[in-house]
């Protein structure tokens, strides 16, 4: 505790050197908390929407198809299997079929993909309620970002082509009966949604499908022959690999802000040993120990963190309650090809908050004991008399 107050009060004794230091230390502090709640906070805002619009809790996929081949489409189709119709039966799965086309708005061609699916289904958040319409033409539910493409808007009409199972080409018109605004573009852009037995009918594929995504949460899924079953991690992965990409860089770049500011702190011990070796030489006269003497100076320099935490969050932990709340806008989300809303909410865990606290705390500590070591090896004689060994 004697150790404690000493150290306290030489930091009091430095002044203005010791919150340089501190508001260095802090500034690096709140960068890498910042940095790493906003990505982790971008990760769990994509997950969430594309879970919630399109993956659920995974998707059989029939075998030929391939989301990033559409030559594998003609093939991509497939009776649904006894278990899987059970499923969507009971409203734990949602049949997709999966169709190549093209629309034609303001006699622009256009190609799409046209997407069955159930009117009634509740496993993904889609709107299908409204492909319910049974009016003579073929209803229509679409993005915002396709109607912003096309020029379409609710009510409009205009003819949608396919390519059956017999390779005949088709046509008809459909009716835009809802326009949907979501952040997931994989389910939005150039996807024209149908009802699921509408489009089976069209294209001549009777009882068939391309995807099954079942529900969130679904346990125990079972293994189907000519089905390949993507859980949820499978179908995320391509976006963990991104992050964990942005990751890196943002280690560098904050392992660079993070050293300039034990730069500081090291250079802060290195003069502070030098200048004060005649206190070092009374302390040791007096009967301390050089290891104590050497937990003195370290426990100052550590003290450097405590202080960096403290000014961190008397200026940030406002700002970070305030933008996991509100959240903030950034300009272009919608163009960056994540499922991103119009605001981006920043994940500030508690793991991440002590985590950082700790490094913090370690790595200044570290720094600040490298430069003491010497104090074991000045000769007291010499350090009274204001001479170094």
């Amino acid at each position: 505790m004697t150790i404690l107050k000493l150290a306290i009060r030489n930091l009091r004794g430095a002044g203005i050197r010791t919150w340089l230091n501190a508001v260095a230390l802090s500034f690096a502090f709140v960068a890498i908390i910042f940095g790493q709640g906003m990505l982790q906070g971008m990760n769990k805002q994509v997950e969430d929407a594309s879970t919630a619009f399109e993956f659920g809790g995974g998707q059989y996929w029939q075998n030929s198809y391939d989301p990033y081949d559409p030559l594998t489409l003609e093939d991509a189709h497939a009776p649904l299997p006894p278990v899987l119709d059970s499923l969507a039966t009971a409203g734990k799965a949602a049949p997709i079929l999966v169709v190549a086309g093209s629309m034609y708005p303001q006699g622009r061609l256009k190609p799409v993909l046209l997407k069955g699916i159930s009117p009634v289904q509740k496993v993904i958040a889609l709107p299908t309620a409204a492909l319910g319409d049974t009016t003579e033409e073929l209803p229509l539910l679409i993005g915002s970002r396709t109607a912003a493409s096309t020029g379409l808007a609710l009510g409009d009409q205009v003819t949608v082509q396919w390519r059956d199972a017999d390779g005949a080409f088709d046509a008809r018109d459909g009716r835009v009966v809802e326009i949907m605004h979501t952040s997931v573009g994989t389910v939005d852009i150039g996807q024209v949604w149908v009802p699921f037995a509408t489009l089976q009918k069209l294209a001549g594929m009777e009882g068939e499908a391309t995807i099954v995504t079942v529900a969130k949460g679904m346990r125990n899924t079972p293994v189907v022959e000519g089905w390949n079953f993507r859980t949820p991690g499978y179908l995320l992965s391509d976006l963990r690999q991104v992050v964990q990409a942005k990751s890196v860089g943002q280690t560098v770049m904050f392992s660079v802000l993070f050293l300039l500011a034990m730069l500081a702190i090291f250079d802060t011990q290195v003069l502070s040993v030098f200048r004060r070796r005649r206190e070092i030489g009374m302390l040791v006269a007096l009967g301390m120990t050089r290891a104590r003497v050497i937990v003195l100076f370290t426990l100052e320099g550590a003290l450097h963190s405590v202080l960096a935490v403290m000014l961190g969050t008397l200026y940030a932990g406002p700002l970070f309650i305030y933008l996991n709340r509100n959240g903030f806008t950034i300009p272009g989300m919608d163009t960056f090809g994540y499922a991103l809303g119009d605001k981006l909410y920043p994940a500030y865990t508690a793991g991440l908050i002590l985590g950082t606290t700790v490094l913090v705390f370690v790595v200044t500590t570290f720094v600040s004991w490298l430069p003491t070591r010497r104090i074991a090896k000045l000769n007291p004689t010499d350090a009274l008399a204001g001479r170094g060994t």
